[in-house]
């Protein structure tokens, strides 16, 4: 039986988790494995959930028709094989068959379609409404074979639907508990749901009739939601957690000296970016974003906020996404950028506003470099770091570009599709303006809109890297951004934990989880 726990009122007011308190948790098993995590969970329902952390823990119990490996290459899940109409908007899908929710129904194409209808259906307001709306139609052709019918020809949609929130449900659990779905997810992953205390942990379980055989090889999973960086680090010292992320750069390398752990530092396509509303001054002017651009040290940047574990960024789509295109990092150059604010008409600099999406310690130190970075070319920068309450409703939430009070927005994105349609249209295509989605930067360049539109409707390889490139090619002249970093991904596991990992995008693959005794 899964189950839900509230914490107390006094645990929910002081909004922390302390190492005293764990003794409270519920007594584990012989094989449990216990994973510190950076954050709470918005939600256990993917589709209604836009951080990528909600999405990665829901892979435990839930799975898609297709996935990405951990080299991040597309996969087969519950699809075993798909076809193309040749106008390329009927996808035709054979089902793997053999495959039980976890509450006993079968997985088919009736449950496809049921899934498929929930998210395209605008009543239900979730939050990846816009990600799947191009579906039209979804019909049963028979039990096992599905045809979904979209709007126009979408060439990255076989990659949308590897995306960690394009998860097959069980229909019978969205019948039973509608609205409440989120409380209780269904799902046919190698884990079932058990339970979540919604600020101290949630737990899964073992999942015995998984389709995939001698698979999960673990008992339980327990996520441990830990928003302290130190008690993170902590907890792997002390042997209370088997896997934490993320890991606080500053204390890497005292976590690298136990003998007991490993440390893993690895690639990521989490690039770092700060938008300009370009549609207000004096961001309207490609000069004073240009400058911005070399107003700022990427590589100190680095050093001093992510203690050398982020790359400078080398374009705007991150390398490791397919399509993208390197142009080498941004040159820091403080006279050049001194030189272009004086064209531009601001020789004695300007003041604004930088806001940041998150307030931890790591966004605080971005904010405060580029405050004194740009300072030191006549920028008189005031910061603010926002909560995520915030961030919605001063940002995301804002009706018309006219009532928007982002100027400079200091911000994070990865393409979980793994492709370059999805790192450039929400967030700088016309169409992805807020509240629609995340173009932040107001930018609209008809040119680029036109390259990412024409890329979606062809297959033809060599025709996307054309018009991808030139894409990026445009938005790199234009800079509507302030090109910043790529992260490296820091985690630590115990030398007792295999095949857990964390993927490019930030999120977990653990299909092959195992635990020494």
């Amino acid at each position: 039986m899964s189950k839900i726990t509230f914490p107390r009122k006094t645990l929910l007011a002081a909004g922390i988790v302390t190492l005293a308190g764990f003794s409270t948790f519920p007594a584990f098993a012989a094989k449990d494995v216990v994973a510190a995590v950076y954050s709470n969970f918005s939600t256990l329902d993917p589709y209604d959930a836009n951080d990528t952390l909600s999405q990665a823990v829901s892979k435990s119990f839930y799975q898609g028709l297709f996935g990405f490996d951990k080299d991040a290459k597309l996969i087969n899940v519950l699809a075993e094989s798909y076809t193309v109409s040749d106008d390329g908007l009927q996808y035709t899908f054979k089902l793997r068959q053999g495959v039980k929710f976890h509450d006993g129904t079968d997985f088919n194409a009736a449950a496809v379609k049921a899934t498929f209808d929930r998210v395209t259906n605008p009543d239900n307001h979730l939050k990846r409404f816009n990600m799947f709306s191009r579906i039209t139609k979804s019909e049963v052709i028979d039990p096992y074979t599905v045809k979904l019918t979209l709007k126009a020809p979408y060439s990255a949609f076989i990659n949308s639907l590897a995306h960690p929130s394009a998860v097959m449900i069980s229909p019978a659990a969205m019948q039973k508990y509608g609205k409440e779905l989120a409380f209780h997810p269904v799902g046919t992953g190698p884990f079932q749901f058990e339970e979540w205390n919604t600020t101290d942990y949630m737990k899964v379980k073992k999942f015995d009739n998984y389709w995939k055989a001698g698979l999960p090889k673990v008992d339980t999973i327990t996520w441990r939601p830990v928003v302290e960086n130190n008690t993170r680090a902590a907890m792997m010292q002390t042997g209370e957690a088997h896997f934490a992320y993320q890991i606080p750069y500053e204390q890497a390398k005292l976590l690298e000296k136990n003998d007991k752990l490993t440390m893993v530092s690895a690639p990521s396509i989490i690039q770092r970016y700060i938008s300009f509303n370009v549609l207000q001054k004096p961001f309207d002017d490609v000069k004073v974003r240009q400058a911005i651009n070399y107003a700022i040290n990427k590589q100190a940047l680095a050093k001093v906020a992510f203690s050398g574990y982020a790359t400078p960024a080398v374009g705007v789509v991150p390398q490791g996404v397919e399509y993208s295109v390197n142009y080498g990092a941004w040159p820091y150059d403080p006279a050049k950028a001194k030189a272009l604010l004086k064209e531009a008409g601001y020789a004695d600099g300007f003041s604004t506003v930088l806001w940041a999406n998150g307030n931890s310690t790591t966004v605080q130190k971005v904010i405060q470099f580029v405050q004194q970075q740009l300072g030191q070319v006549g920028i008189k920068v005031q910061i603010e770091a926002m909560e995520p309450g915030q961030r919605v409703a001063k940002v995301e939430s804002i009706a018309t570009p006219a009532e928007a009070g982002v100027r400079m927005y200091y911000a994070g994105w990865s393409s979980s599709t793994m492709e370059s349609d999805f790192a450039l249209t929400p967030l700088l295509a016309t169409s992805s303006w807020p509240p629609k989605m995340f173009n932040t930067a107001y930018y609209s360049n008809p040119v680029v809109d036109k390259a990412l539109e024409d890329a979606l409707k062809t297959t033809n390889k060599d025709e996307k890297t054309k018009l991808y490139k030139e894409a990026q090619d445009q938005i790199w002249a234009d800079a509507p951004w302030a090109f910043l970093l790529t992260d490296q991904l820091l985690y630590v596991h115990s030398k007792s934990l295999s095949g857990m990992y964390v993927m490019l995008d930030g999120s977990f693959n653990y299909d092959d989880i195992d635990l020494k005794q």
